[in-house]
């Protein structure tokens, strides 16, 4: 058994061939509907007869809540931002990740490393940089993206008086936060328009990133139901999980 690949240098003293597991990420940006299908598959797996572990963004326990301190205050540069997020990256890997493989688990990641890339970049960061950050990074058995255009993404959000309303009121609740519209980039004249323009770039930055990852583009545009179906064919195509569902 050859074991799991490293994006880079990977980590020392860690024998992939012990990883048996499988990990599958969904990608895509914010608003696309990620984390609802992420709790259906989960069911869905489970009900097929595997162990399922799910992760998400900045959701380590050793990191949640600094990451969420040091957003409030809104003067993080990007080479700050995202360190932090790499420590919550590298800790869910060793802690989450990594024995759910070893124990043979399905791993369901609610966005990856490639969020990361994205974010960074937009934001300015080198390429090789941030690249070079997550050498240590397991390649992905699958990612799952979610792909949708600017036009369908803005009638998920929230409406632009809401937007606004959350971003003045530092959040809670529906709607996006002064980071998921790019305001630190100074990108429009309000919330709104600055979240517009950061989610193109976002996704320019997912396009590109789709042929060299080789993500398997899921039409997010399409209903739930639709779009859920697409997400489960390509995870059985995978497993040889039950279609149902």
């Amino acid at each position: 058994m050859s074991g799991k690949a490293f994006f880079g240098a990977g980590l020392p003293r860690l024998d992939t061939a012990e990883l048996g597991g499988t990990l599958i990420v969904v990608e895509g940006t914010d608003g696309v509907g990620r984390s609802t299908q992420i709790d259906e598959l989960k069911k869905w797996l489970e009900v097929g007869g595997h162990a399922v572990v799910t992760t998400g963004w900045a959701r380590s326990p050793l990191m949640q809540e600094s990451i969420e301190h040091a957003k409030a205050g809104h003067s993080l540069n990007v080479h700050t931002l995202s360190l932090l997020y790499l420590a919550d990256f590298a800790d869910r890997l060793e802690n989450q990740v990594v024995p759910a493989l070893r124990a043979g688990f399905v791993v369901l990641a609610d966005r990856y490393f490639y969020t990361a890339l994205a974010r960074a970049i937009v934001r300015g960061a080198d390429r090789d940089w941030i690249r070079g950050a997550y050498g240590f990074a397991l390649v992905p058995d699958a990612v799952f993206y979610m792909r949708i255009g600017i036009e369908d993404l803005i009638p998920r959000a929230i409406s632009a008086q809401t937007l606004t309303d959350r971003y003045w009121t530092g959040g809670g609740g529906e709607g996006m936060d002064y980071w998921e519209a790019g305001m630190d980039l100074r990108l429009g004249e309000d919330v709104y328009d600055s979240w517009v323009e950061y989610q193109r770039r976002i996704l320019a930055e997912f396009d590109q990133m789709t042929a060299e990852f080789a993500f398997r583009v899921v039409d997010a545009s399409k209903s739930y139901k639709a779009t859920s179906a697409e997400l489960k064919a390509g995870i059985s195509q995978l497993l040889g999980a039950p279609r149902d569902g």
